[in-house]
C-alpha cells in the first residue's frame, strides 16, 4: 500500500482508508500509514502509543482543542471496496466504515494537514479498539500512559450526527442476568428444573419495561433496557441447568454508573445479575465558551447522542466534548452503511471556517 496521500480530498481519502480493511485488533497497517503521514508534517508533534496516534500543534495559542476519531471497524461483511452510488439523485459511498467512522477520520486527517496556523491549538487523536470492550479501547490505554494529551478546554469526536452536532451521550451498562437448575433427560423432565423456562420473568420484565426520556441541559435523552442475547441449554435431549439473558442498559448522562448498576438489580431483584461492562455517558457541555461559538460557526441546532461515544472520556476528564460527523448513525454496523459525499463536505468545510477563524 503506498503512502496516505492527504491532499487528496476529504470524498477520496475517505475511500482510501476505507479500502485499507482495519477491523478492530487488526488496526496496526492503517496506523503505520496514518503515523507515516503526519510525522512528515512539519507543523505537528507525532505520539504513537500501540496503534493510536495522537498529533498536536505547539503555537501557543490560550486555547487548545482536541478532535478524535477512531481508526477500526466492525467486521466486514462483503461490503468492502466501497463503491459510489446514487439514491433519490444524492451521491454516496458505500461499504463498511463509511459511516462509522472513517469519513469522519478522512475530514480529520486532511485538516490536520492543511490547517498549519488555526485559531487554537489542536490535538488530533486516530486511535483502536474502539468498536470492543471499553477496556481495549486505544483511548483508555493512553489516559493510563499519558494523560497529558487529553489536555483541553474542548474537544470534538468524529462520530457520524448526520454533520450536525449531538451533545454528550448516553451511558451504556451490559450485565448478565442468570437462572438455574437442575440437568436431566428431557424424556424425564420431571426430576429436574428448567433454567430456560425460570428466565421466562426476566424477559416478561423487559417485554413490560417502559423507558425514560430524560432532559438533561436542554437535550433530550431516551434510555433503553433490552435483552441481546441468551444461552442456555447443551443439548437437544438435556433439560438444561442454566440459562444467561444479556441485558443492555442506555441511560442518561445525568444518572451515575452506581445509579445504573443499581436500577438493573433492581429491575432484576431476585435473579443472579452481573455486570460486565460499564461506561458512564457525557453531559452535554454546550454552555462552555468554545462550545457556544463552534455551534454558532458551523450554525447547528444541537441533538441528544443516543449511543455511546468516547466523548464521555473527555467529559469524565472535565473537557466538554461533542460529536461532529458525517453519517447517519443508524447506518452504523449496518451491512448497506453508507455515507452521503455532500456530508462529507459540509463537516470539513464546518470545521475549517471555525478553526480557520480568527
Amino acid at each position: 500500500m503506498p503512502a496516505l496521500d492527504l491532499s487528496q480530498t476529504s470524498v477520496d481519502l475517505t475511500r482510501t482508508i476505507c479500502d485499507i480493511p482495519s477491523v478492530s485488533g487488526d488496526e496496526g497497517h492503517l496506523a503505520d500509514l496514518i503515523h507515516d503521514a503526519v510525522s512528515a508534517l512539519p507543523h505537528l508533534d507525532v505520539h504513537r502509543d500501540g496503534d493510536t496516534i495522537v498529533a498536536r500543534t505547539h503555537l501557543g495559542r490560550p486555547q487548545r482543542v482536541a478532535i478524535a476519531g477512531h481508526i477500526d471497524t466492525v467486521p466486514v461483511n462483503a461490503n468492502l471496496p466501497v463503491r459510489d452510488l446514487v439514491e433519490d439523485g444524492e451521491p454516496y459511498l458505500w461499504g463498511r466504515g463509511t459511516v462509522d467512522m472513517k469519513a469522519g477520520v478522512a475530514v480529520q486527517l486532511k485538516l490536520a494537514a492543511e490547517l498549519t496556523d488555526p485559531r487554537v491549538d489542536l490535538t488530533w487523536m486516530w486511535y483502536d479498539h474502539e468498536e470492543v470492550d471499553a477496556d481495549l479501547n486505544g483511548l483508555t490505554r493512553l489516559a493510563r500512559t499519558r494523560p497529558d494529551l487529553f489536555a483541553a478546554d474542548f474537544a470534538i469526536l468524529g462520530e457520524p450526527s448526520n454533520g450536525a452536532v449531538e451533545g454528550g451521550c448516553n451511558g451504556n451498562l451490559r450485565a448478565l442476568v442468570r437462572t438455574r437448575g437442575v440437568r436431566a433427560h428431557s424424556a424425564r423432565a420431571w426430576v429436574g428444573e428448567n433454567a430456560i423456562h425460570a428466565a421466562a420473568p426476566i424477559l416478561a420484565r423487559l417485554a413490560e419495561y417502559r423507558p425514560r426520556e430524560v432532559p438533561v441541559e436542554g437535550l433530550v435523552y431516551r434510555e433503553g433496557l433490552n435483552a441481546v442475547r441468551i444461552d442456555g441449554g447443551i443439548a437437544g435431549n438435556v433439560i438444561p441447568d442454566l440459562c444467561v439473558v444479556e441485558v443492555n442498559h442506555r441511560f442518561a448522562p445525568s444518572r451515575t454508573a452506581e445509579q445504573a448498576t443499581q436500577h438493573v438489580l433492581d429491575v432484576f431483584d431476585g435473579f443472579d445479575v452481573e455486570v460486565i461492562d460499564l461506561a458512564p455517558g457525557a453531559t452535554p457541555g454546550l454552555d462552555a465558551p468554545l462550545a457556544r461559538e463552534f455551534l454558532a460557526a458551523v450554525g447547528a441546532e444541537p441533538r441528544p447522542k443516543y449511543g455511546w461515544t468516547d466523548v464521555a472520556r473527555f467529559s469524565a476528564l472535565g473537557v466538554p466534548a461533542v460529536n461532529y460527523g458525517p453519517g447517519d448513525a443508524s447506518l452504523a454496523h449496518h451491512d448497506d452503511e453508507r455515507v452521503p459525499l455532500a456530508q462529507i463536505e459540509d463537516v470539513e468545510r464546518g470545521l475549517r471556517t471555525w478553526l480557520a477563524s480568527p
